[in-house]
Parts: C-alpha cells; sequence; structure tokens
C-alpha cells in the first residue's frame, strides 16, 4: 500500500514477479488487495497470495508512533511474517522511517550492530558500488561508521559476489588530514580491520567504480544520493533538449537510439528495484517511493537473492569486533598519528 503509484504498481510488479517463478505474498487491506488483484486479471495458478492487514502507515505518519499505535499496519505485518519465517524477505516503496523502525520493533537488530543502514545501490562506470548510510541515521559516532564499513563488506561480498570489496569513507579529500573527526576516528579504526580499506574517497569517486562500498552517516549519503539523481535527470533533459534542437540532432538522435537506449537502462534507478536494510536480523528492502511495476519486480527479485545468500547470519560475527577496532586505532594514531597514504593525487 505504499508508493506514489500503489497499490496498482505494487501488486503488478508481484504478479511479473510472480509469473518467473518467484513466491509473493500480497500485504495489506484484504478486499482493497484482492480488487486490483482481479483488476490486473492475475491468472490462477500463479503463485500470489494475500495477508490481511487493516491500517496502513501514511507518508506523513511518524514511524515510531505508527508502529506503537497502529498495530495491525501492513509494514509491522510484512515483517512479523519475516520473523515468523513464512516469508524470506520484505520490500515497501512507502513511508522509509516506518520500514526501520517496524525492522526494528519487530526483528530486532543483529548482535552487536548499534544502528541498522540503508545501503544504496549506485551504478558506476565499471559496474555497481554500494553506499551507506543512504539516510537512516543523520547522526552517527565513530563505531556506527565502523560497522557501516564491515556490514557493507561483507554484504558486497555475499549477496553480490565481489570476491575482496574495496572499501572507502566518504570524504572532502583523499589526504588523511581532511574530513571530520567523525570521519578521521572511523578510518583509524578501519584501517585495522580484516578488509581491504583504502582510506578516504571523494564525492567524485563514487561513480568512478574504482569502490566496492563506500562509508558515511546518512546526512550526507541522502544528500549524495538526491543530487546524483537530480544532476542525472538534468543531463537527460539537456541530452533530450540537444538532440531536438537540429534537423541533423534529431538524425543523430535516431541513429544512437540504441546506445542511447542502453545508457538509460544502465543508470535506471528502477532497474536496482530497492535499498537493502543491514543490522537487523532479516531481509528488508526499502524502494523509493516513485516505484512502478518494473522497479518493484527488480526488487522482490533481489529481496530472493539477498535472503538465499543468508548474509545476516554472519552480520554479527563481522561487526563484534568493531569497538575493539577503534579503541586500537585511537591508540595507534595517538602514538604515532594518522598513517599517510602513499602520492595522494592533488586536489
Amino acid at each position: 500500500m505504499g508508493g506514489d503509484h500503489a497499490p496498482g504498481a505494487i501488486v503488478q510488479g508481484a504478479i511479473n514477479a510472480a509469473r518467473h517463478g518467484l513466491p509473493v505474498v500480497l500485504v495489506g487491506p484484504e478486499a482493497r488487495v484482492r480488487e486490483e488483484l482481479a483488476r490486473h486479471r492475475a491468472g490462477q495458478g500463479l503463485p500470489v497470495t494475500v495477508h490481511g492487514a487493516s491500517e496502513v502507515v501514511a507518508m506523513d505518519d511518524h514511524p515510531g508512533q505508527a508502529m506503537r499505535r497502529k498495530k495491525d499496519n501492513s509494514i509491522r505485518v510484512c515483517f512479523e511474517l519475516v520473523k515468523r519465517g513464512e516469508a524470506c524477505g520484505m520490500v515497501s516503496a512507502g513511508n522509509s522511517g516506518a520500514v526501520m523502525a517496524g525492522a526494528m520493533f519487530v526483528l530486532g537488530r543483529t548482535g552487536t550492530v548499534e544502528r541498522p543502514a540503508i545501503i544504496a545501490v549506485l551504478p558506476t562506470l565499471k559496474g555497481q558500488t554500494i553506499m551507506l548510510d543512504g539516510g537512516a541515521n543523520v547522526d552517527c559516532k565513530p563505531v556506527h561508521l565502523v560497522q557501516f564499513g564491515l556490514m557493507g563488506e561483507l554484504f558486497s561480498r555475499r549477496v553480490l559476489g565481489v570476491a575482496r570489496p574495496r572499501v572507502a569513507v566518504l570524504s572532502n579529500g583523499e589526504e588523511d588530514a581532511k574530513g571530520t573527526d567523525l570521519t578521521r576516528a572511523a578510518a583509524a579504526a578501519l584501517r585495522l580491520a580484516p578488509i581491504d580499506f583504502r582510506g578516504y574517497c571523494e564525492g567524485r569517486d563514487l561513480l568512478a567504480g574504482e569502490l566496492d562500498v563506500v562509508v558515511t552517516d546518512g546526512f550526507t549519503g541522502n544528500v549524495a544520493l538526491k543530487t546524483m539523481e537530480g544532476t542525472a535527470r538534468v543531463v537527460s533533459e539537456y541530452v533530450k533538449q540537444a538532440l531536438r534542437s537540429t534537423t541533423a540532432s534529431k538524425i543523430g538522435g535516431l541513429l544512437a537510439r540504441s546506445a542511447l537506449q542502453g545508457l538509460k537502462a544502465k543508470i535506471d534507478w528502477r532497474e536496482v528495484g530497492g535499498a537493502p536494510l543491514v543490522g537487523v536480523d532479516g531481509v528488508g528492502f526499502i524502494s523509493h517511493g516513485r516505484s512502478d511495476a518494473l522497479a518493484m519486480e527488480n526488487a522482490i527479485r533481489r529481496v530472493r537473492a539477498a535472503a538465499e545468500s543468508h548474509f545476516t547470519a554472519e552480520i554479527a560475527e563481522a561487526v563484534a569486533r568493531s569497538e575493539e577496532l577503534l579503541a586500537s586505532g585511537a591508540a595507534a594514531a595517538g602514538a604515532h598519528g594518522p598513517a599517510r597514504r602513499a602520492a595522494p593525487r592533488e586536489s
């Protein structure tokens, strides 16, 4: 029931996924959901079932209060199905704060994880980079960034299949002296972790494809995401205007149509489908509020893939030493000063 085009686009996306053999449970007001299924003429035999939930979390509802006051809301019911093992994971295009709150209320945190995070998947020149946090945690401590780095490295390795993920902390320069107390402390700890830590990266590195995991706080991460989204939209409009400006450019546009369509598909956020939560004891994905049927279908595919990887079972072990790493990093910095990177490029 969440998203700008719900429930129609959500139901259609579920039907599309089911037609490819993925069993789906639709959660929401039962009569309304069944009405949508009938409207979309979902054929008999598709692995689509309906689980009733009498309440819905609105976009302007306070996440925590909605979880407490609306006990039978569809987001909470989804997570309860996951907790009971009746579903392998959940996805929602609704109130993202409520999805995070529902995951915390029902599933709980994994092991010693202090703050679950949202993973944003970025299309790059050489595949994909994940960035976390994408907006769940505006105010962070060094231990949170350290845990984000360890969880992101595990997700990249176990779910995305990267053999040895390259991890970096987002900063305002590559030199160790740059950044804030937060980023410097996190970087010092991550240098001691058993991962391929590459130090700092800058905003211009996010889409270059030279890194697999970028760590930042939720405020910075969300601003970066919205900036990239807005830039992509503006550049796309510039290209359209240029290709329509003259007869010659129109002909050139027709000749380049297949290449432009390939480019569009590569940077289309709908191909990603949704942003996974990490640090909670189960699988949950947050989709864009503008999700259409294609975005929802892809999100369902990714939920299934994440659940089959069983990465959540390894999160607790991955972050268990985060406090120890942070203390060791602080001690090393105090004794020797921050380690210098060799030959940093000019800013």
